[in-house]
């Protein structure tokens, strides 16, 4: 019989190993019911070498979640040139990277974050949105938000968010269209609240004033104008 020998890690690989774990199998059931000795069989460990790593499972949960805040805030990342409506689809695409890329990681931040208890991991999730709402703003060159901006802005962060939960649940819908389509929400909220407030009317011309006429947002005219007739 061959015995297969474990490749040795180093500390940051390993601990990087552990979070991976970690976060597949918070993704799945609640923190408190994953043991320390199923994060270690599931690496190939044994339950001290976890321990090594991380005193307890409450900091190996904050760690995983952490490194999955971390990264996702890191997508809202954008240069502040070009047309609004293209500065939002490539932080869209990037964004739908991460969630297709770590599902579970992004779904243990979104749904688990309160799970445990702790109020270092919703702090965490509030951080994500947070970066995100400061990011749109410096988008839109206004420092500091008027309510109806705000609420525009925050409403379309969430609206992501739960679009991005929603597709990870079968991915039934393509998530071009999801990411075009998110960018167009954004467009229709500021489009309504410029209805009823002339600071949110200023910013949306700003916004279309800078729009190209092949641009994202003349997309979405296009589309109304296409809407079939009722039968």
């Amino acid at each position: 019989m061959t015995t297969v020998a474990r490749r040795r890690m180093g500390v940051e690989e390993r601990r990087e190993q552990l979070i991976a774990v970690a976060l597949d199998l918070f993704s799945h059931r609640s923190p408190e019911d994953v043991s320390i000795d199923e994060v270690a069989e599931a690496a190939g460990i044994s339950r001290p070498l976890v321990y090594h790593y991380f005193p307890g499972k409450q900091q190996l949960y904050e760690a995983a979640l952490r490194w999955a805040a971390e990264e996702l805030t890191a997508r809202f990342a954008e240069p502040h040139e070009g047309p609004l409506g293209a500065r939002l689809l490539r932080v869209m695409e990037r964004f739908f990277d991460f969630v297709a890329e770590h599902g579970r990681g992004f779904s243990a931040l979104m749904r688990g974050g309160p799970a445990i208890g702790s109020g270092r991991t919703g702090a965490m999730v509030d951080g994500v949105r947070q970066a995100a709402f400061a990011q749109i703003l410096a988008h839109l060159d206004v420092p500091r938000p008027f309510p109806r901006l705000e609420m525009v802005v925050r409403s379309w962060i969430s609206l992501a968010e739960t679009t991005a939960l929603l597709w990870l649940d079968g991915r039934r819908v393509p998530r071009t269209e999801l990411e075009r389509q998110l960018v167009h929400d954004f467009a229709a909220l500021a489009a309504v609240s410029a209805a009823y407030d002339a600071r949110m009317a200023q910013v949306f011309r700003r916004i279309l004033a800078d729009e190209p006429e092949n641009g994202i947002f003349a997309d979405l005219v296009g589309r109304l104008m296409e809407l079939p007739d009722p039968a």
